[in-house]
């Protein structure tokens, strides 16, 4: 009889030598999934049942149960999450609920869906720029740019970094704010022993590929309010109110109680999410460890300048890093482009640090989003400056250490 799970792994191991990493000496994520990883997904297909369903139920138990708040909702992407937190906003179900052209903050150092869905839900973006610090949101513009025009914030936490949300959101909950985090780059990360994403009213998340777990696809949304909890339930899968009642009739109705989209997972994405939540806090330690391995060798090699600004953090806070942010020093930043494009040639897979600059995306322009053409100076200057590389959750070997160090210093040798 065969060992099925034997054989598993072997063809796992097999297709696994082709992986389009491998192209890179130091790709953006190495080698993601586990042969369990894949095998958890592989005995939901096996039991042909691959929609959302059981499976996706206990991981949204567990990471409610991990994150320490009430309720936690599964998705198929973390701009999902955001689109569900956006709509919940508005939605007249819930108390006070927002109308069509209420303002909203966001920093302008932020991804597109952190942005969008706010905007499709019809309300209005005052952007806000961010600090060089942590590349956060500015403390002293966001709170000089409240007003009582403002009725919701989102907050996007950067690479695994943060503000101080506790105040933040302290401030905005005694003036009746509404607040949604944007967690889909820091899951894990704690700001004074409390995780990213539970501060607000809602909190989201992502698994894509390369973040702190990945199910290939896949988000997850948070919230402590019950009627918080039923609307985002409901929106999730076409507004209907199955899963909200538990009775047999219920889930074979066709009781639309509200507007809704269809962004549900597969179980095949919670089963392998789930297996890799397990690992969410090795991974944070690797993640850290050799961030620290990184930016240590760097500083001890013979020829550092000051070439290159990591960025700092609160002793707040406790982080889970997604990629290892880099600021080019201002005597070698118009050397960037050039610097980007060679550390590309040699295999060193490079990222902007979010969107940069969002004030710059065509989108903008194309919805008039900054009439005033007002210039956010840290956002700017992080666009201008700044970049990314991946944080492997496997120890960096000395070799690859070592290919990584030599080929970041190269800035020098560019003309």
């Amino acid at each position: 009889m065969i060992n099925l799970n034997k054989h598993l792994n072997k063809i796992i191991n097999f297709h696994s030598k082709k992986s389009i990493s491998k192209s890179f000496k130091y790709p953006l994520l190495d080698d993601a999934f586990s042969n369990e990883d894949i095998i958890k997904g592989i005995e939901v297909i096996l039991k042909k049942k691959i929609t959302m369903g059981d499976i996706t139920k206990k991981f949204e138990y567990e990471f409610a149960k991990f994150m320490n708040v009430k309720y936690a909702l599964m998705v198929n992407s973390g701009s999902s999450a955001n689109l569900l937190a956006a709509f919940a906003l508005v939605n007249p179900k819930k108390k006070n609920f927002l109308k069509w052209g209420d303002e909203f903050l966001i920093q302008s150092l932020c991804w597109s869906t952190s942005l969008w869905p706010l905007i499709q839900a019809g309300l209005r973006p005052k952007f806000i720029d961010v600090n060089l610090e942590n590349f956060n949101i500015s403390e002293e513009h966001f709170y000089r740019s409240l007003t009582k025009k403002t009725k919701a914030a989102m907050i996007v936490h950067v690479l695994g970094s943060c503000s101080n949300i506790k105040k933040i959101s302290q401030v905005l909950k005694r003036k009746n704010i509404f607040l949604i985090e944007d967690t889909c780059e820091s899951l894990g990360s704690k700001y004074k022993s409390r995780y990213l994403g539970t501060y607000g009213d809602f909190g989201t998340y992502s698994f894509y590929y390369s973040h702190q777990i990945t199910a290939g696809e896949g988000g997850m949304i948070v919230c402590n309010d019950k009627k918080d909890f039923e609307i985002i339930n409901s929106l999730r899968a076409h507004g209907w109110d199955r899963n909200l009642n538990k009775t047999k009739e219920n889930q074979r109705s066709f009781n639309f109680i509200n507007s809704g989209f269809n962004v549900r997972p597969l179980d095949i994405s919670a089963a392998i999410g789930m297996n890799q939540f397990k690992r969410l806090n090795t991974f944070k330690k690797i993640r850290n460890d050799n961030k620290n391995k990184i930016i240590n060798s760097l500083r001890k090699s013979s020829i550092w300048k000051d070439q290159l600004y990591f960025l700092d953090h609160s002793k707040d806070l406790e982080p889970s890093w997604f990629g290892l942010p880099i600021l080019i020093n201002k005597n070698f930043s118009k050397k960037k482009k050039k610097y980007l494009e060679l550390l590309n040639k040699n295999n060193i897979e490079t990222r902007p640090i979010l969107s940069g600059n969002f004030m710059n995306q065509k989108s903008i322009q194309l919805y008039n989003l900054n009439p005033k053409k007002i210039e956010y100076k840290n956002s700017q200057d992080i666009e201008d400056r700044g970049f990314f590389i991946g944080l492997h959750t496997k120890p960096l070997t000395t070799k690859k250490l070592d290919i990584l160090v030599k080929n970041l210093l190269l800035i020098d040798k560019i003309n």
